[in-house]
């Protein structure tokens, strides 16, 4: 199998990660492709077994095929009633559940049918859930083995599990943005729309764990009045779209696609936990064959669920949780098949995608009164590395009007503003005090980026001997860049900068220091620079330079 660049760089990774550390992670976006790059690990880990763990059985059995895909072998499966065999007949790859693995044997759980000593690979999918105490039972267990390899797989997690997970894994391999996979054209471009429901009032329900209390959530969701809202505009907005919903409880599932098929006969299904297997496989299959539109789940499509045919998303319920919203969502964003594979150049993929019957994904969020809560929306989980102000901005421009927002473009949108507000505020200073100032030496400054928010497993680390010195050949003054996220975006906006050909940093910090912008190519820089160097350093019509460096 041939990996894309991304997934690639995905396996490397954990592999140099492995040089110094015995246990790193993976984070890639919903659609990418994740069980594939952990398929492909198995293929080149170090001499030994491997073992895959999961909490699902959909993804037990998707890491059980793409594992032979990719591998040629056949993985044994421990779950449930299903037994890996022992003895000769063992095989070299096992794929488990951590509740079959922490399950019977005295308390002491399957997991104790393996000797840790035999396994030199412990992966675990949906790292995110890695914090609980069955996982961390299960890894601990195989990691009496001082040569065992640990690496977790998962899709963004919420803000608030990244510092607990940087307790379990030490170090982050690879980290690939949502916005990051849009732009490249691996995934297609996110549309939000926000539909105001009178009378959907969040305000009373409670927290729990950190999300909404599910029975008071059910509660309000089950309205006779909030179901119709719901359902109503649903069959209006999606069209002939493939659609898939996300409920709250069983009975609004249920009622939901009572409705929907009262207003189209056979147009809708729903599925939650328990639901049989064989039902379960038979449904999805007819969905996919586009047998009925309006597929209603509860909490069974955020994780293992694969149909790139869907082109609307529906939050019949809120959440507070990010990493649960960037799963549901991430359910939509994968390109139909035999698009953009085999095209080496974004823009082909970005072109082939435009040009599909799948442009894009449209995610439809229910709003009402919230009260003190904060629900999530696409500007959350399109907005990982950007300013807390930019993406409350971006979500302000989704919020009326009830029409699609293409949400990168809202972002990239709120940035300019943003940015453009600080560059009156600058003038206006330089007016004001006649002589404008500024420290040249923060390459943010230079550069006219937001620095990142740091992510949760990287606080505290500091840049790396390679980072700095990368940086200072790129003519940075590397005694401010004082975080391991700061350099990276640093390392990051210089690669892209020279991939569209605009000016180098040193470049770049000269011109800024005349008052130039400093997103012009090369040669016009250069063009630039030639100009002020004939003109003894004077930039015509302007006495003084605008910018001084101390």
């Amino acid at each position: 199998m041939i990996l894309r660049p991304y997934q690639d760089q995905a396996v490397k990774g954990a592999f140099d990660a492995w040089q110094t550390s015995d246990t790193t992670l993976v984070v890639m976006p919903t659609g990418t492709g994740k069980t594939v790059v952990l398929a492909s690990v198995i293929a080149n880990r170090p001499p030994g077994k491997a073992m895959l763990m999961a909490h699902r059985a959909e993804l037990i059995w998707q890491g059980a095929k793409k594992i032979h895909a990719v591998t040629g072998e056949h993985p044994d499966i421990e779950m449930a009633e299903y037994v890996a065999l022992g003895g000769i007949y063992a095989k070299d790859v096992v794929v488990s559940s951590v509740q079959s693995l922490n399950a019977g044997k005295k308390g002491k759980g399957r997991m104790t049918r393996f000797d840790p000593m035999e396994f030199s690979l412990l992966i675990i999918d949906e790292a995110h859930h890695a914090t609980a105490r069955g996982y961390r039972k299960v890894i601990d267990y195989f990691r009496k083995n001082p040569a065992l390899k640990v690496l977790g797989v998962t899709a963004t997690p919420d803000r608030t599990d990244e510092e607990a997970l940087g307790q379990i894994f030490s170090t982050v391999a690879f980290d690939y943005d949502l916005v990051d996979a849009i732009h490249d054209g691996w995934l297609v471009p996110i549309m939000q729309r926000s539909v105001y429901i009178e009378g959907l009032d969040y305000s009373t329900i409670r927290t729990r764990n950190g999300d909404l209390n599910g029975d008071d959530l059910a509660r309000v969701l089950e309205y006779e009045e909030n179901l119709h809202a719901i359902a109503g505009p649903t069959l209006s907005l999606a069209g002939a779209r493939r659609t898939l919903v996300f409920a709250a409880s069983v009975e609004q599932a249920r009622r939901l696609t009572e409705i929907f098929n009262r207003h189209r006969d056979g147009c809708a299904r729903f599925v939650y936990g328990e639901t049989p297997p064989d039902e379960r496989r038979e449904m999805f299959a007819n969905y996919a064959a586009g047998r009925f539109q309006f597929l209603v789940n509860v909490g069974v499509a955020t994780e293992g669920f694969d149909d790139p045919g869907i082109e609307v998303v529906v939050m019949a319920r809120p959440t507070k949780s990010r990493s649960l919203y960037s799963q549901m969502a991430g359910r939509g964003t994968r390109p139909l098949p035999g698009i953009v594979d085999g095209l080496a150049l974004a823009s082909e993929r970005l072109a082939a995608i435009a040009a599909s019957a799948k442009p894009g994904v449209e995610i439809i969020d229910f709003v009402g009164n919230c009260g003190r809560h904060k629900l999530i929306t696409t500007a959350d989980i399109l907005g990982g590395k950007r300013s807390p102000e930019v993406v409350e901005r971006a979500r302000g421009k989704a919020a009326g009007g009830g029409k699609p927002v293409d949400m990168l473009e809202a972002m990239d949108e709120a940035e300019r503003e943003l940015q453009e507000e600080k560059e009156r505020a600058r003038r206006l200073q330089l007016r004001v005090h006649a002589k404008f100032t500024s420290t040249l030496k923060d390459p943010f400054v230079v550069l006219g980026v937001e620095p990142w928010v740091e992510r949760g497993w990287n606080k505290g680390r500091q840049p790396t001997e390679n980072q700095l010195a990368t940086l200072e050949r790129a003519g940075v003054e590397v005694e401010n860049v004082k975080t391991f996220t700061q350099a990276s975006q640093l390392i990051d906006t210089l690669i892209k900068r020279r991939g569209n050909q605009q000016c180098t940093f040193k470049q770049a910090k000269l011109l800024a220091r005349y008052g130039y912008p400093t997103d012009m190519t090369f040669d016009d820089a250069r063009g630039a620079i030639d100009a002020l160097a004939a003109n003894n350093w004077k930039r015509p019509g302007t006495p003084k330079p605008q910018m001084e460096v101390f």
